[in-house]
């Protein structure tokens, strides 16, 4: 596993309080409330960990300022964020932050240990927190990255892919849809983990949040393996978390860079695709250092509207 994905989950498990193969997967919208969506501006949200990472370069702390860094997440232009998954009291606790910020949690992220035993325990702790979501902010995903693990056995494939069946299928009765999410680990080795995933469950039990940048990232930087997984799976991305990088280092605000992504929308486009759109711009130590969190977000958030709502010749 990368230093960068190990900072990442250990970010994640602070986050407390702020803490979807080519079929097209049955997603949850209904008919009234996708009408609304397209009549609607685009709405773009953020996940917690650029957040995060911003923050630390600053040497603050999000989490331990959590009612100021909603504050400034809709000063920045967005209309949601994507937060990690706690238990039921605390999103009872968050519901009322997101209230205060007129902010919307149509996603949240988890990552919980499937490979093994472990995954009945997971199961039921994600159901449980997932109903108390849906009742109170109207939770329509559930992003999960299975406990990342390198060389993972195909014994623990199968019942990895079982389990995310299972759950998926447990959520889809509750009218939440689950999205597999991915990072270079689970790329590794002609990326069977991720391919496994995928061909061994139903599009409309497990979907998929794509992550452009880990998916370059993961296969060597390479911009053409980035668009190559949406012709693959377009039809069951259900979420796409937004990053790009200039020469492989993640830049400071979502815009122009190693990744095409006016060409992922045309793709996206022809897969009859409707992704939620989460920002997942963080910054690494290379990254440049000119924009506070605000002014980058704000950035990205303009720049993510433009690309999605432009005519792709």
């Amino acid at each position: 596993m990368s230093p960068t994905h190990c900072e990442r989950r250990a970010f994640l498990k602070t986050v407390g309080l702020g803490a979807a193969a080519l079929a097209a997967p049955q997603l949850q919208w209904t008919a009234a409330a996708e009408a609304a969506d397209d009549a609607a501006p685009l709405h773009v949200a953020t996940n917690v960990y650029p957040w995060l990472t911003f923050y630390k370069r600053d040497n603050r702390d999000f989490n331990a300022e959590l009612d100021a860094g909603m504050a400034e997440i809709k000063q920045a232009g967005l209309d949601g964020v994507e937060l990690f998954l706690g238990s039921p009291e605390v999103i009872e606790k968050q519901t009322e932050l997101f209230k205060k910020h007129g902010l919307q949690a149509r996603s949240f992220y988890v990552g919980p240990p499937m490979h093994d035993e472990r995954s009945e325990q997971s199961i039921a702790s994600v159901l449980a927190s997932a109903e108390k979501a849906k009742a109170l902010l109207d939770t329509q995903i559930i992003v999960i990255n299975p406990q990342p693990q390198k060389n993972k056995t195909d014994e623990m494939l199968r019942h990895q892919a079982a389990a995310l069946e299972q759950l998926g299928r447990r959520l889809h009765q509750m009218g939440i849809t689950l999205a597999y999410h991915f990072h270079s680990v689970e790329l590794e080795n002609a990326a069977r983990e991720f391919h496994h995933m995928l061909c061994n469950t139903e599009p409309q039990h497990l979907t998929l949040c794509y992550d452009a940048h880990w998916m370059f990232r993961g296969s060597g930087n390479s911009a053409v393996a980035a668009l190559d997984a949406v012709k693959l799976y377009g039809p069951r991305i259900s979420e796409v978390h937004l990053r790009q990088s200039v020469d492989g280092v993640w830049t400071e605000a979502f815009g122009e860079g190693d990744i095409d992504y006016p060409a992922m929308v045309k793709l996206l486009r022809e897969a009859g695709a409707k992704p939620l759109l989460v920002l997942e711009q963080a910054v690494e130590a290379q990254s440049p250092k000119t924009l506070d969190a605000v002014a980058a977000h704000r950035r990205g958030a303009e720049y993510t509207r433009r690309l999605f709502a432009q005519p792709v010749g």
